[in-house]
């Protein structure tokens, strides 16, 4: 076997990566395995803004929250979400209930086995969750009841430095600082990658590039002619209130998850990532024209000393488009720029009474409420500039729609954070073991758009690792 010669070779470092090299190098110690990852190791992911007194973005390229080992995961907030269906994606779709629990209940095995022992929350249907859902349904809401564990950002980042040194340990070989520019295919089949002027030959190919590089995992697919679907756009908002205003949902359930149906438009709009005692975050892209945008996100420590006041939690718009539209990537691009223009390259922050007042918000009108920004460096301005009128509509129906479970939510001193956009590339249609009509080529986790979280996502990369064993 020649010297860049592999068995398989995985694109990206994130869950759906880490999980699949884990897999391929448990199961046969003797595979050649190339794990390629355009950031740093986990060590060397050091975020300037949480580091700085100031906490200014320094738009590092690549983004240290974004890239690097284990992906968003080691700066996110840590949630693995033990359920198969109706929250973090369409697994289930590819492999069935049954088989996608499976997988999300090996992972998590996984997951324990490296340091991850932690509470399960809302794993039972107590009488405090039953009073919320009997609110949720007088509210025209529906609460998704799933068992969750929270990592936390903290822990997050420990037990992944944990694998980083496993798989290295166990003969994985790791490239970071490695941007992946193109595939190789011979016969109508993936033949290895392409980084830098380096040619690098492989019998199998997974991609598993997460959120950060569906842009570039889009541009691929159109290069090689690899089937994609028009995918699900996710546009909305980062909210901030007082823990005490979230008490009862963060106590019973950790992160209550709410789907609704507005009452305008018949669109939908859902909780998500919700952050009890946590903090409202930054991420940044590097879109294939070279242009930057912000995005807002939100993160919560397991660390007692580390906690602030407030939860977060993102309302999202989803959208589903058919034909002649195909650029889902570019349509959240295109609002997220907008919002960073009107923010001076930041985000935009903006309190619930404004926006009912048709007014922009002022640092003296914040200042004024109990709840303080964590996110120091948002740009009060006016949302309204920067959002449809479409899809701000549907976010303050669901906010009213919420008060009636969490009252107080819609308090004009609650603030609203803009834009959040979760970036997913056209779905690629993939089979039963996620192999892509290009033979030999596997997609899985977000860049595939088929997940949307880190307990789908590891899942979904431990799976293919498996069907390509079954070849080998």
């Amino acid at each position: 076997m020649t010297k860049n010669k592999y068995d398989v070779i995985i694109v990206g470092a994130g869950p759906s990566g880490i999980f699949c090299a884990y897999e391929l190098i448990n199961k046969n110690k003797d595979l050649k395995v190339l794990l390629l990852e355009k950031g740093h190791s986990i060590e060397k992911r050091v975020c300037p803004k949480r580091c700085s007194p100031d906490g200014k973005c320094l738009h590092c390229n690549p983004c240290n929250i974004t890239s690097g080992f284990s992906g968003a995961g080691a700066f996110s907030d840590g949630k693995l979400t033990l359920a198969a269906s109706e929250t973090g994606g369409d697994l289930d779709k590819i492999v069935g209930v049954e088989t996608a629990q499976k997988l999300i209940n090996e992972i998590d095995e996984i997951y324990t086995s490296f340091g991850g022992d932690f509470n399960v929350w809302g794993s039972e249907e107590t009488p405090a969750i039953r009073d919320i859902r009997r609110k949720a349904v007088i509210a025209k809401m529906k609460l998704v009841r799933n068992p969750v564990k929270h990592l936390g950002t903290d822990y997050s980042y420990d037990i992944y430095t944990k694998m980083q040194f496993h798989l290295l340990k166990h003969g994985v070989e790791i490239r970071f600082n490695a941007m992946v520019s193109d595939l190789i295919e011979v016969d109508g089949a993936v033949a290895g990658v392409v980084v830098g002027d380096e040619r690098i030959f492989s019998d199998y190919v997974v991609v598993g590039a997460g959120r950060e590089g569906s842009t570039w995992f889009s541009d691929i697919c159109k290069k090689h002619n690899i089937e994609t679907c028009p995918g699900t756009v996710d546009i909305g908002v980062r909210v901030e209130c007082r823990d005490e205003v979230m008490k009862e949902l963060n106590d019973a359930l950790y992160e209550a998850k709410l789907v609704y149906y507005t009452k305008t438009y018949a669109d939908k709009v859902r909780t998500f990532c919700q952050n009890p005692s946590g903090e409202v975050a930054l991420e940044n892209y590097v879109l294939p024209n070279g242009n930057h945008i912000t995005t807002v996100n939100g993160h919560a420590y397991n660390n007692p000393e580390m906690k602030t006041d407030n939860t977060n939690f993102a309302l999202l718009v989803s959208k589903d488009f058919t034909e002649p539209f195909n650029e889902p990537l570019q349509y959240g691009a295109a609002y997220a720029s907008i919002a960073n223009m009107l923010a001076g390259g930041t985000i935009l922050v903006q309190t619930y009474g404004d926006i009912k007042r048709g007014r922009r918000s002022t640092p003296e009108r914040i200042r004024h409420g109990n709840v303080v920004p964590t996110l120091k460096d948002a740009t009060p301005g006016d949302l309204m500039c920067c959002l449809p009128g479409r899809i701000m509509t549907d976010i303050i129906e669901m906010i009213e729609a919420l008060d009636n479970v969490a009252p107080g939510i819609a308090s004009d001193e609650t603030l609203l954070y803009g834009v959040e956009v979760k970036f997913y590339s056209n779905r690629v249609s993939v089979d039963s073991s996620c192999e892509t009509s290009l033979n030999k080529l596997y997609a899985v986790g977000d860049s595939s758009s088929w997940t949307r979280g880190l307990s789908m996502s590891s899942a979904m990369g431990l799976w293919a690792a498996k069907q390509i064993l079954l070849r080998i």
